[in-house]
């Protein structure tokens, strides 16, 4: 038997050997590079990164037994009628501003009209003011802005005509952010009428720092108004996101006559003697009383769809009256100076919008303002770069499949030069999530596409894929509402010489038709976790439908990005 000295020696050799150990592993840890550092952190829950890609493709079918889509909520549903009474505000929501420093507050007063012979309101009638401040009941600054009315005009017998309520902007400046502030707005001389708004209350956004987030950013597409849309925002809302990104189709009001009644899946199908696409702009005042208990306290930015043009006058020379009119963005703060284009920064994120329904060559202004604002980035202040727009480049559904291939032509090679890391779009119906891929290759320092177009609209989901037997498209299908037609056959990989894929393609990594919404929560500089969630699986831990870290490997792609600056294509 040992005695207690020999025990005494041991104890303290293990104790040394522990604490040497120990101190190994701290300075391992201090050397270790960030990414794999975190990567050690947010990779035990078995969530796979983009790191461990490309993946091999994998289809969810569709579940037959769910309903492809569902009919439009009537304007008549306590969620959609008038709650306020004039002069009182309504339809209240927030947008950023280009930093987290300002911040949007738009409001809509007095009742729209619908009808032959109308008379506008007159947007100087009522004050445009928001009193806020940082205590909840005190709202010492008060901020001015601007009101507008729009008016959708069809000179078509029958057809009715429709003039808005008083829509007003307000920029509200100086504003510290990641805080807290309480806001009322509206028209203060007219206080005892009702003339301002309920309390409400909204948080900034956080300055540019690669070490501050957002907490979440709601991303939802082609939402429409619909009992799956209404399943979609409810979901959204439970998950308490602190930005949404709106990539396009926002209210569906052009499938209506401008007389009302039902919405209809598909317009020309339903209405083929139509002298024009008509709307019925009601839906949209529907649709801005729906969304207020969210947008009135969460920051919404938008971007221009397909169904946001909503032409009117003598063949269609006006588009876009309503999205222009209701929407307020940072244009001017931003360098853009219109509404179909801007970009904002939100803590470490640089976020850009972009605009597939107005000119996107490398001749026009959209490009020449985007190749300065991605020149402008501090990749040290928002080392994330993403990229949002209507219609998808990459998308293997049958739906909508290339349309938008003349955009990609255009505009793929600066965006990957400048190393953006995530897009996302809408347009199509169903989610897809891609593997990182740049010009139809797969590419590890490609962006990450994400087609998130599955909000719940009336035109229900797509399910059919372009590499189903039978359903690849013409190449004369699908042309788009704007811009040229650039279908063209793969020239390398499986599908050489062919424009469709006889099986799913090697850049589409996961691909479903089911209605939902993401979530993108953004861990630090090079760590985000994406998760997509569907709507039919009643919000439980199964509503994950698709989850993955997104990982940034500047270093490695800095060079690659670099090699294509020169390329014409």
């Amino acid at each position: 038997m040992a005695d207690s000295g020999t025990n005494a020696g041991h104890l303290h050799h293990r104790h040394h050997h522990c604490l040497h150990l120990l101190l190994l592993l701290l300075l391992l840890l201090l050397l270790l590079p960030c990414h794999q550092f975190a990567s050690h952190i947010v990779d035990g829950g078995g969530i796979p990164t983009t790191l461990d890609g490309p993946f091999t493709p994998v289809t969810r079918a569709f579940d037959r037994s769910l309903r492809q889509g569902s009919a439009d909520v009537p304007l008549s549903d306590p969620r959609l009628a008038p709650r306020a009474r004039p002069p009182s505000p309504e339809q209240i929501a927030l947008a950023a501003s280009a930093d987290p420093t300002s911040l949007w507050v738009s409001w809509v007063t007095g009742r729209a009209q619908v009808g032959s012979h109308l008379t506008p309101l007159d947007p100087a009638a009522v004050r445009t003011e928001v009193w806020y401040g940082e205590r909840a009941g005190h709202h010492p600054r008060v901020a001015t802005g601007s009101a507008e009315v729009y008016s959708q005009l069809y000179p078509y017998p029958g057809l009715l005509n429709y003039t808005s309520g008083v829509i007003h902007h307000v920029r509200l400046a100086n504003l510290t952010p990641s805080t807290r502030y309480y806001y009322r707005c509206g028209d203060s001389s007219l206080l005892l009428e009702g003339g301002l708004s309920d309390e409400r209350s909204f948080r900034t956004l956080p300055a540019p720092a690669p070490d501050a987030y957002p907490r979440r950013v709601a991303v939802v597409g082609d939402l429409g108004l619909t009992g799956n849309s209404t399943s979609t925002v409810d979901h959204l809302a439970k998950n308490d996101p602190s930005l949404i990104l709106m990539v396009g189709d926002m209210t569906y009001a052009n499938q209506y006559l401008t007389t009302g009644g039902a919405g209809v899946p598909c317009f020309s199908c339903s209405f083929p003697d139509a002298p024009i696409r008509e709307s019925y702009q009601p839906r949209w005042d529907g649709w801005g009383r729906f969304m207020e208990p969210l947008t009135s306290r969460v920051p919404m930015m938008v971007i221009e769809g397909n169904h946001e043009m909503e032409p009117q006058g003598r063949g269609g020379a006006v588009t876009f009256a309503s999205y222009s009119a209701r929407f307020a963005v940072p244009a001017d703060e931003s360098g853009s100076g219109t509404k179909f284009y801007y970009s904002f920064d939100a803590g470490g994120i640089h976020f850009i919008m972009l605009g597939a329904y107005v000119d996107y060559n490398r001749t026009g202004p959209q490009y020449s303002w985007l190749e300065k604002d991605l020149q402008r980035v501090d990749r040290g202040l928002t080392p994330w770069v993403v990229a949002s727009w209507h219609s998808p480049w990459y998308n293997s559904y049958a739906s909508h499949y290339q349309e938008f291939e003349c955009m990609r032509q255009q505009m793929e090679g600066l965006l990957y030069q400048h190393g953006v890391d995530i897009v996302f779009s809408g347009h199509v119906h169903a989610y897809e999530r891609m593997n990182r891929v740049f010009n139809y290759t797969l590419d590890t320092c490609g962006p990450v596409y994400i087609t998130i177009g599955d909000g719940g609209n009336i035109e229900k989901i797509d399910i059919d894929h372009a590499d189903d037997p039978g359903k690849c498209p013409l190449p004369g299908d699908n042309t788009p509402e704007f811009g040229g037609v650039c279908h063209m056959n793969f020239t390398s990989g499986p599908a050489k010489g062919r424009f469709c894929w006889e099986r799913q393609p090697e850049w589409s990594a996961f691909r479903e038709s089911s209605f939902g919404h993401g979530i993108l929560e953004v861990v630090n500089s090079t760590y985000a976790l994406w998760t997509w969630h569907r709507n039919q699986d009643t919000y439980g831990k199964d509503s994950v439908g698709d989850q993955i870290y997104i990982v940034r490997q500047p270093k490695e792609c800095l060079m690659q990005s670099m090699s294509v600056a020169s390329l014409e294509w």
